[in-house]
């Protein structure tokens, strides 16, 4: 049983930068590839990033890439999602998530475990 709570959102200008974090109770963390997804209001929630459980791979979405790093510390079990160049259609809420296994997944089906979210607003 993993626990996950993410921190770090809240309201930005165009072109700022957000880190959030995602903090993760319970043992065996580093057994855990770990993703960051977002949804905005009426919309599906989307993949953002992954990083697999070393944090030697990972993977970002197409709107992610070049902008956003995802990033993991197994000593302290927590995840990193650094955010910059931000855009008003990355308003949205965020959310961490777990999954056993070794791939990194994009659909948030296949995640175990999820945090409450945190939201990120975009805007001038």
């Amino acid at each position: 049983q993993v626990q996950l709570v993410e921190t770090g959102g809240g309201l930005v200008q165009p072109g700022g930068s957000l880190r959030l974090s995602c903090a993760a109770s319970g043992r065996s963390f580093s057994s855990y590839v770990m993703g960051w997804f977002r949804q905005a209001p009426g919309k599906e929630r989307d993949f953002v990033a992954g990083i697999r459980r070393s944090g030697g791979s990972t993977y970002y979405a197409d709107s992610a890439k070049g902008r956003f790093t995802i990033s993991r510390d197994n000593a302290k079990n927590t995840v990193y999602l650094q955010m910059n160049s931000l855009k008003p259609e990355d308003t949205a809420v965020y959310y961490c998530a777990a999954r056993g296994g070794t791939y990194i997944a994009t659909t948030p089906s296949e995640y175990d475990y999820w945090g409450q979210g945190t939201q990120v607003t975009v805007s001038s």
